[in-house]
């Protein structure tokens, strides 16, 4: 019988049991630390524990359950053995449900609506044309590329930035180092929609934020670690920007002192922006399980060099 381990350092996995069983009822599935996972021939991982992958010495397959494997790329002692990870195909429609809403949020100035209101201030903001103002997404990849869409389906002016080259109807793209400046310096509104890796890593910063349009927003759902907290603190504090959502953080939960739970002109929200289902996530893993067993290619894997 193959075994499949769960494995997280920060994650409670366990609701996942059931939904790869359903899957794939012929599967042992065992949680860390149970005396058959150090045996086992799978890991399915979020945030493992750094060196447990490298002493599992019947592995042959590391599989992250969500999009991101960031937090799997980490550890240093990563055993070299093939990584996939799991695409919802209604993952990008819930990230695009949510930007969405981020973007009318600002757009339509729901933020100035709802600190007048705390002011008992009543004020109606100017009704404009979505093509007045410019959405700007970094990242173009699957979701990033739906969003983009969604956006220019809706009137908005979009833009995009990326490290490859890309085509999207309706969008302006920007490409590498060379176009980042310039298509910060267009965009009212920024969306990080990024993949982590050594490029993208701390990002969304100081000189980032200075190459926006004073009292630009953001709106951040890519990974936490694009984020420099402490600058985003003094941009919202000084006005640099004009407000921002934040959806994920460098360390999750994020800590009850954080300093951006009280941040002028903030929105937390509490990694939510898009989550894959158990049952999707179940299935997937199941999948590339038995594809592995039937020496099938498998699917989604990760290419290690460009980390994702």
């Amino acid at each position: 019988m193959t075994t499949i381990a769960l494995l997280s350092q920060s994650y409670d996995m366990s609701h996942l049991v059931a939904s790869i069983k359903r899957a794939a009822p012929e599967l042992d599935v065992v949680m860390h630390g149970e005396p058959r996972a150090a045996h086992a021939e799978i890991a399915a991982c979020w945030d493992p524990p750094r060196g447990v992958l490298a002493n599992m010495k019947n592995l042959r397959l590391i599989h992250s359950i969500a999009a991101g494997v960031d937090n799997i790329l980490s550890d240093p002692a990563l055993p070299s053995l093939p990584l996939c990870r799991v695409v919802d195909p209604q993952h990008a429609r819930g990230m695009s449900e949510f930007v969405t809403w981020g973007v009318l949020h600002f757009y339509r100035q729901l933020d100035r609506v709802m600190s007048n209101q705390r002011r008992s201030h009543w004020f109606r903001p100017d009704q404009t044309h979505p093509s007045q103002c410019t959405v700007g997404i970094m990242g173009l990849g699957e979701i990033g590329s739906r969003v983009a869409l969604d956006l220019h389906r809706l009137g908005f002016s979009v833009r995009g930035w990326a490290r490859q080259p890309r085509s999207l109807a309706g969008v302006d793209i920007f490409e590498s180092d060379a176009g980042l400046h310039p298509f910060l310096a267009g965009t009212d509104i920024l969306v990080c929609l990024l993949p982590l890796t050594s490029e993208t890593r701390n990002i969304l910063c100081a000189d980032t934020f200075g190459h926006l349009p004073h009292g630009a927003k953001l709106i951040h759902v890519g990974r936490g670690e694009h984020l420099v907290v402490p600058d985003l603190v003094e941009a919202l504090t000084s006005r640099r920007l004009g407000g921002a959502i934040v959806d994920v953080f460098p360390a999750e939960p994020l800590p009850a002192d954080d300093p951006l739970w009280n941040t002028p002109n903030l929105i937390v929200t509490p990694h939510m922006a898009s989550v894959a289902s158990s049952e999707t996530i179940g299935l997937q893993v199941a999948q590339n399980v038995q594809r592995l067993l039937d020496g099938e290619p498998l699917q989604n894997v990760v290419d290690i060099t460009r980390g994702y």
